[in-house]
Parts: structure tokens; C-alpha cells; sequence
């Protein structure tokens, strides 16, 4: 039997921006996509600590090294810039899965593993 679990999690994520010209999506620096194993185009839940809004999108992948997380398209509505946020991923999988998740700082700099 398939159950859905956690497989990714970047938590405590600062917005830092919001578009809402943009097409769609949520912008992640690279380098925080690949500590967490997220993919180019994989499907996202966006919780926001601050307002509980949640939504769900795809992963853009962004420059590395740069901290920003930016909010694009309709989202942009629902989440803010300078809101704190879970960023999401799950997958299927018949065994259970040991989740790659990391605590961020206001710079969305990785300040623990999130385990």
C-alpha cells in the first residue's frame, strides 16, 4: 500500500518577496532546494506561520546563495512578502521515509537540521 509522507521541508522560510504579475510558483534559491532534495516543477504546499493561509504550487528554482524566496502569481494574494512560511513537499512510497527538513533563519539561511 502507497501512503503519502513528508519528504521535504523548509521551515520558518522568510518571503521575500511577492509577484503578482508573475506567471505562477514559489522561487527557491537552489542551493536550499538541493539541502532538501526539491525538484525543478515539484508540487509544493506553502503553509504560512504568520497568517495560517496554505496553498500549493511548484518549486522555481532560483540563484543560489541568495536567500530569496519569492511568491509569484495568484499566490502572491494569499502569502506576503516578509511572512514566515513551510515550504512542502510529499511523496508516495510503501516504506517509511526519513524526511529532509531544515530550520531557517530570517535570511533563509539553513540554522539546523530540522529532524
Amino acid at each position: 500500500m502507497l501512503h503519502q509522507v513528508l519528504k521535504s521541508k523548509l521551515h520558518r522560510a522568510m518571503i521575500t518577496a511577492a509577484d503578482v504579475e508573475y506567471e505562477g510558483s514559489i522561487e527557491i534559491p537552489t542551493d536550499l532546494m538541493e539541502t532538501v532534495g526539491l525538484w525543478a516543477g515539484e508540487k509544493v504546499l506553502v503553509a504560512s506561520i504568520t497568517t495560517g493561509n496554505r496553498l500549493e504550487t511548484y518549486a522555481q528554482p532560483g540563484p543560489p546563495g541568495t536567500g530569496q524566496i519569492i511568491i509569484n502569481g495568484g499566490a502572491a494574494h494569499r502569502i506576503k512578502k516578509g511572512e514566515r512560511v513551510a515550504i512542502m513537499a510529499f511523496g508516495l512510497s510503501e516504506i517509511p521515509v526519513v524526511a529532509k527538513k531544515v530550520v531557517l533563519d530570517e535570511e533563509n539561511r539553513v540554522i539546523r537540521d530540522g529532524r
